[in-house]
């Protein structure tokens, strides 16, 4: 059987993310870092067009010290908190009795940020074309709740019982 990409892995980890995990299981370190690099630059990239609306209506705060201060945050900041939580989310497992290795937990992290990627870019291209509103909030939404279900049963997948 072949293996699939990651374009359909991502579609099909918004309809059975357990699963896509679990195939995914194991990766080595440098792939888990890839992962989350390749989800925090489209996060950047999802930016763009919110931070262009925003120079555009307040120049005072011109586009490139906008993106200068979203590339600090996203690519050299969030790598750290995503570490962190990973390593947060893992120890607490360990307390409650579950087997989720560090490895394991850095993967439904990562995977789950990767997979909510495309609703990161229409939320950035809502925030640019259109602007705040229901619209802006209902793609965060789904973003946020997609990454949480994609995050959670990952992790359900990952662990095992003690």
């Amino acid at each position: 059987m072949s293996r699939p990409g990651i374009a359909p892995r991502i579609l099909a980890s918004w309809r059975r993310p357990g699963q896509v995990v679990r195939e995914l299981s194991p990766l080595g370190e440098g792939t888990l870092v890839a992962l989350l690099m390749g989800a925090m630059l489209i996060f950047l990239i999802a930016q763009a067009p919110g931070h262009a609306r925003a120079a555009a209506l307040d120049p005072s705060v011109p586009l490139g010290g906008r993106m200068a201060g979203a590339v600090m945050a996203v690519i050299f900041v969030m790598p750290l908190l995503a570490y962190a939580a990973a390593w947060l989310v893992a120890a607490v497992a360990g307390l409650t009795g579950s087997r989720l290795s560090g490895p394991d937990s850095r993967l439904a992290l990562f995977w789950a940020l990767l997979a909510i990627a495309p609703a990161m870019l229409l939320s950035g291209l809502v925030e640019g074309l259109i602007g705040p509103g229901t619209a802006l909030f209902a793609t965060r939404l789904l973003a946020g709740v997609g990454f949480l279900f994609i995050w959670a049963a990952g992790l359900r997948a990952l662990s095992r019982a003690a």
